[in-house]
């Protein structure tokens, strides 16, 4: 099939939002499949293009970036002269520019198209009265004109139904991870070596945006506690500021923890895998997080999580004894990091059904045969099965 992609940004450092259709094209691309990504050139880096020789990746330039909406107007002479190309199309994320216009020429052309909204659909944490302007404007039409839109969990599904969207139109398709990048993990050590920590120092890890959805203040407050208890735990906060780090360097301060914390900045490939391994816990303390696929790749490596309710993981994590779901409380957060690390053999345990979790349930060769299937279904060609 020929399969164009549309995401508003390509590059790790917008986190599991570009991360998704990065894994599922390289999957498609190696079943044969023809695929065009058309994206901004946002913090492009050459990370995801390298790795796809065979795909067309056409980044056009950021001409305005307005709250996260990236305009690139010279996708729309690109998106009139190709979309009647393709045999499907597949939008990441909901709220964008690139979403009008590709929107507008699949249905010009009569080429169907899946909507993936990667968590995005909600209007109650930020830029409310923005989102609903345009929801008003396009997001109802791009959701009514949809073939399917894709929920990564029943919440996300629910709140397509509360957006006008028929259920019969929702497909649920987890996201997952590409387990081959977790077969030669780095050895233990590795990362403590390079900040200079101690082999009998225990790491709270914390990885992804630095944003204030993500409850960084609830994890730096239960970690505060945790230093009164414990003299030889660590906190690293690793990923890129997404407007919350000053914010959360100044509330480290206040709680004096600067010494116990580090701050790497964002860490990709190798240095990533050296800080899942050698953390002891993995949180993601989210006040809302739809999916969460640094939970999955903490767990590919064999790293226990602690998450929130909050999180769409939540529910697997627990019933898979991969770590523990809190509520968003810094009594119980902080309790469940004793618990943690105060049990080798507990934490061993859940090592091992933290990978059996991944291993069973999320992975790419797995989710692509569904999207995969889908794509056919919409195009009204034979599905494949294997």
């Amino acid at each position: 099939m020929k399969i164009l992609q549309v995401t508003p940004f390509f590059s790790p450092v917008h986190g599991g939002s570009a991360e998704v259709p990065y894994q599922l094209t390289r999957e498609l691309a190696r079943r044969n499949h023809s695929l065009t990504i058309h994206t901004s050139d946002s913090k492009l880096s050459r990370e995801y293009i390298d790795p796809l020789p065979e795909v067309k990746v056409h980044a056009f330039k950021t001409w305005a970036e307005l709250a996260k909406f990236y305009i690139t107007p010279g996708m729309i002479g690109k998106a009139r002269k190709e979309v009647k190309d393709f045999d499907v199309v597949h939008l990441h994320n909901y709220r964008t520019f690139q979403n009008i216009v590709v929107h507008r020429y699949a249905k010009e052309y009569n080429i169907p198209y899946v909507l993936q909204a990667h968590g995005t659909l909600t209007t109650y944490f930020q830029k409310g009265t923005l989102k609903r302007a345009f929801d008003t404007l396009w997001g109802y039409k791009l959701l009514k004109d949809a073939a399917k839109v894709i929920a990564v969990t029943k919440t996300e599904a629910e709140q397509y139904q509360s957006m006008r969207v028929s259920e019969d139109k929702i497909e649920i398709v987890p996201h997952a991870v590409n387990l081959a990048e977790f077969v030669d993990l780095p050895d233990k050590g590795e990362f403590k070596k390079k900040y200079d920590l101690g082999d009998d120092q225990r790491i709270v890890l914390y990885l992804g945006r630095i944003h204030k959805i993500k409850g960084l203040d609830l994890l730096a407050g239960a970690f505060a506690d945790l230093c009164r208890l414990r003299e030889d735990v660590r906190l690293v906060i690793s990923g890129p500021d997404d407007g919350y780090l000053s914010s959360l360097m100044k509330l480290i301060a206040d709680l004096e923890i600067g010494d116990r914390v580090i701050s790497t900045g964002p860490l990709y490939g190798r240095e990533k895998l050296k800080a899942y391994v050698d953390a002891d816990v993995y949180v993601l303390p989210s006040w809302y997080e739809i999916f969460g696929i640094t939970i999955l790749e903490a767990c590919a490596c064999g790293t226990p999580v602690i998450v929130t309710s909050s999180c769409g993981l939540a529910d697997w994590v627990e019933s898979y004894q991969a770590g523990y779901v809190v509520l968003r409380d810094k009594n119980r957060l902080q309790q469940a990091l004793v618990t943690i690390l105060t049990d080798e053999k507990l934490r061993q345990k859940l090592a091992n059904q933290a990978r059996r979790l991944v291993t069973e349930q999320f992975t790419w060769d797995k989710i692509a045969v569904l999207l995969e299937n889908l794509y056919y279904r919409i195009a009204v060609k034979p599905p494949i099965t294997t």
